[in-house]
């Protein structure tokens, strides 16, 4: 997963200046920034959950960012239409609706979305 990421920081670094004299920043955005919630109490889980996102054949388990507010960021200047599938020990799988990714010039457009996972 990190030499994933190197790779694309690399590929960013490469091509951040476009012939049409654009200028791009050189970070990596990701393209899928997920927070999830307990449905009940509201409160943010983190540690012990799951976040995949699968578009077609490709399938990659988001990056756990603990923080005051935990994310799971992946689709790493990746564009897609990507299903997440959401996981917890006592809580019911959650299955999303398609989300669609897409990027400009320089970046992905980056998608936050909020998930509330329904306790067992």
């Amino acid at each position: 997963m990190k030499k994933i990421f190197l790779i694309i920081v690399a590929l960013c670094i490469l091509g951040c200046k476009k012939d049409d004299g654009v200028n791009c920043t050189m970070e990596a955005r990701a393209g899928l920034n997920i927070t999830v919630k307990d449905a009940v109490t509201n409160n943010y889980l983190g540690i012990g959950v799951t976040v995949i996102a699968t578009d077609g054949n490709y399938s990659e388990t988001l990056q756990y960012m603990e923080g005051i507010i935990p994310t799971f960021a992946g689709a790493w200047e990746r564009e897609g239409n990507y299903i997440l599938t959401v996981s917890a020990e006592e809580y019911v799988t959650y299955v999303s609706e398609t989300i669609t990714v897409t990027s400009d010039e320089c970046h992905v457009i980056p998608q936050q979305v909020e998930i509330a996972l329904q306790p067992e």
